[in-house]
C-alpha cells in the first residue's frame, strides 16, 4: 500500500511515575519525563506508517530532532500526534507533536527507515 503525506496517529497517555524524569535518571524532578517524551512519539510515528507497510516489513527510528517545550506532572494527560511528511525510497519523515489542550509540550522531526523485520532482528540487515 502506498504511504501519502499526511498519513497521522494520534493517542491519549496518561502520565504515571514511571515516566518521570527521576524515575528515568534523565533528572531530578517529579514530572514527565524527555525520554518517555521521545518513547511516545516514536509509537506514534510507528501507528503513522504501518498501514502502509507490506508483510514483513517495519521500520526503525534513525533520528530525532525533539524540544521538549513544557513540563507535564502525574496524573496528567497527553495528547499524542505524529503525521507522515514524506517518503523518500526506505526513509519516512514525520512530525510529531505532543500537547495537553491547545498547549504544546513537545514538538519532533522523526525520521524512520524501512526494513526487514526477519533481516534486521537476526542483526543482518
Amino acid at each position: 500500500m502506498a504511504m501519502t503525506p499526511g498519513q497521522r496517529a494520534e493517542f491519549s497517555y496518561r502520565v504515571t511515575a514511571a515516566d518521570t524524569a527521576a524515575q528515568l535518571g534523565s533528572g531530578d524532578v517529579a514530572v514527565l519525563g524527555t525520554p518517555r517524551v521521545l518513547a511516545l512519539m516514536e509509537r506514534a510515528t510507528v501507528q503513522a506508517v504501518a498501514r502502509s507497510l507490506e508483510p514483513g516489513e517495519t521500520t526503525v527510528g534513525v533520528s530525532a530532532h525533539l524540544e521538549h517545550l513544557a513540563a507535564s506532572p502525574v496524573g496528567a494527560t497527553v495528547d499524542v500526534e505524529a503525521v507522515v511528511q514524506e517518503r523518500t525510497g526506505r526513509r519516512i519523515t514525520c512530525t510529531a507533536r505532543m500537547s495537553a489542550g491547545e498547549r504544546t509540550l513537545a514538538t519532533a522531526n522523526i525520521v524512520r527507515v524501512v526494513v526487514n523485520r526477519a533481516t534486521f532482528e537476526a542483526g543482518t540487515g
